[in-house]
């Protein structure tokens, strides 16, 4: 299967359409859409290290969650980073597809994800662009039980919480940075919400709030969706050599 026929049966399980309009989200990268894919990356980031190993192992395509290319670019060099990555890219002839926010609301896509790992059952969409999810646990618990039970899920290497009080049965989830989503998830009902960064000061107004937040990392609650991306390429061709790669940089003491 050629890099623009793979291409496109990604985007008819996951429509351009459903991209938010501030995303760049897509075909960040293809130096020879004809060419076949044999080898396919998986990460959550487009990180130089995965752009090596991609080459040094000869890779054919990387697809990422986070987008290679967000902001624009002025000038193609070797001395500015994101640049310097399409460079080594387009010279070893390595495309890269980068699905964000369609993949963040596809059905099985981040956020259902998260929420299948974190126990919640009938999840259904919330808050803007319906990227979120909001369902109930089987058992309620205390905050400081359920916020174990995210880091034992997730693998995360800490996870950070506040503790409003209120007993864990509603839960919201937002993978990735999700500090704007409280009040949403508020307003939807649940009395606890797990993101990957909420922040100091959002997490500071929880109790305030009368809402359980949950801060497990990042990396860990969207890594999970690289085993969509792979599924679906083996799905797409049985012979493809498909290999997930671990992107995360931040490490913790």
């Amino acid at each position: 299967m050629t890099v623009k026929e793979l291409y496109d049966r990604f985007s008819l399980l996951l429509p351009e359409t459903d991209a938010e309009p501030w995303d760049n989200d897509g075909l960040m990268c293809s130096p020879d859409g004809e060419r076949q894919v044999r080898r396919a990356l998986v990460s959550l980031d487009v990180t130089e290290e995965i752009v090596d190993y991609a080459i040094e192992w000869n890779f054919d395509l990387i697809i990422s969650h986070h987008p290679l290319v967000f902001r624009p670019i002025k000038s193609v060099t070797d001395e500015h980073h994101i640049s310097r990555k399409l460079v080594k890219l387009i010279a070893n002839g390595i495309s890269v597809f980068s699905f964000h926010s369609r993949l963040d609301k596809a059905v099985d896509g981040v956020n259902d994800r998260l929420a299948n790992l974190l126990g919640i059952f009938d999840a259904v969409p919330f808050g803007e662009g319906m990227l979120g999810r909001i369902g109930e646990i089987e058992e309620s618990c205390t905050a400081e039980d359920y916020a174990y039970r995210v880091k034992q899920a997730l693998g995360s290497d800490s996870v950070k919480y506040v503790d409003a009080l209120n007993p864990v049965r509603c839960v919201a989830v937002v993978g990735g940075d999700g500090k704007d989503f409280v009040n949403a998830a508020i307003e939807a009902g649940a009395d606890t919400f797990v993101s990957g960064r909420i922040g100091y000061n959002v997490m500071a107004e929880g109790p305030e709030m009368g809402i359980n937040l949950v801060e497990a990392g990042h990396f860990f609650t969207e890594h999970p969706i690289t085993g969509f991306i792979q599924e679906r390429l083996m799905d797409f061709d049985p012979d493809m050599y498909v290999e997930v790669a671990s992107s995360n940089l931040i490490k913790e003491l």
